[in-house]
């Protein structure tokens, strides 16, 4: 079976939300604060693309609650600020992403990455789409790798397919699979459906369609969305959990399954 061919999830089990065990399981669900101890013991260093997001800012949030990494260093074109006491020790590097070879340094010592870059577009235009979501991740991605990245972490979407005649799908599909030929150790793609949460910035479309979903009961609604806190969290259940497999391709079923494991045993 080709490298594409799987990438797209055709027979592959993590497609479908089967990917290892389940912390549905209460077995494995016991288990979940002695993986997270475990990890922390290690003291890895993590950076995180895409902070500024909506998805990006419950990451840091629940990464700084949780305590996983001793170092978290945020890679952004803008500078954030924080009130709260927990971001103080946040580093934080500015980088031009039309230059990034000349802000290599800023990829390297770091254990594991995750991105959330994203725009859209009617935000940025199609030239634009395509240079936020495909060149700026592949970019940030093959400097990560040579910085010494062992664990990326890519948040895509539901349905990406790099032959989908839909750009948005199109450019997820393809920089998946391009990503996945850098060959980290380790390479996990989330592929969540309808993002829920009450987005700052103004998207009139996405709104209402939160809100259809956000008023459908949770059962309904599983297949097709799922809150950004459930995401977040199912990526961090995900980090601490060994694996022996470079790339892990997660749907929205399998991110359910992940992010509730704090829902039923809280560290």
């Amino acid at each position: 079976m080709s490298r594409t061919r799987r990438l797209r999830g055709v027979n592959n089990p993590c497609s479908r939300g089967e990917d290892g065990p389940s912390f549905n399981n209460p077995s494995m669900a016991e288990t979940l604060p002695n993986l997270q101890e475990d990890f922390r013991m290690q003291n890895k260093s993590v950076f995180i693309l895409g902070a500024s997001g909506e998805t990006g800012k419950v990451l840091v949030k629940e990464i700084l609650e949780q305590s996983l990494f001793s170092k978290v260093t945020l890679i952004g074109r803008r500078k954030l600020t924080f009130e709260e006491e927990a971001y103080k020790n946040v580093n934080q590097e500015v980088v031009d992403f039309e230059k990034l070879d000349d802000y290599a340094s800023a990829f390297q010592g770091h254990d594991v990455g995750f991105c959330c870059l994203g725009t859209t577009k009617k935000k940025a235009g199609a030239e634009g789409f395509v240079r936020v979501d495909r060149d700026y991740v592949l970019k940030s991605a093959e400097l990560a790798k040579a910085g010494g990245c062992k664990h990326f972490n890519l948040l895509s979407s539901q349905g990406a397919d790099r032959s989908s005649s839909f750009l948005y799908l199109q450019i997820k599909g393809e920089v998946e699979a391009k990503v996945e030929e850098l060959e980290f150790d380790r390479y996990s793609i989330f592929r969540p459906g309808v993002l829920l949460c009450d987005r700052q910035e103004s998207r009139p479309s996405e709104w209402l369609i939160r809100k259809f979903f956000g008023s459908l009961p949770e059962s309904w609604a599983r297949p097709y969305s799922v809150p950004v806190v459930t995401v977040v969290r199912a990526m961090l259940n995900n980090a601490v959990r060994p694996s022996d497999k470079k790339m892990e391709l997660l749907d929205n079923k399998a991110i359910y399954a992940l992010g509730k494991a704090h829902d039923t045993l809280k560290p």
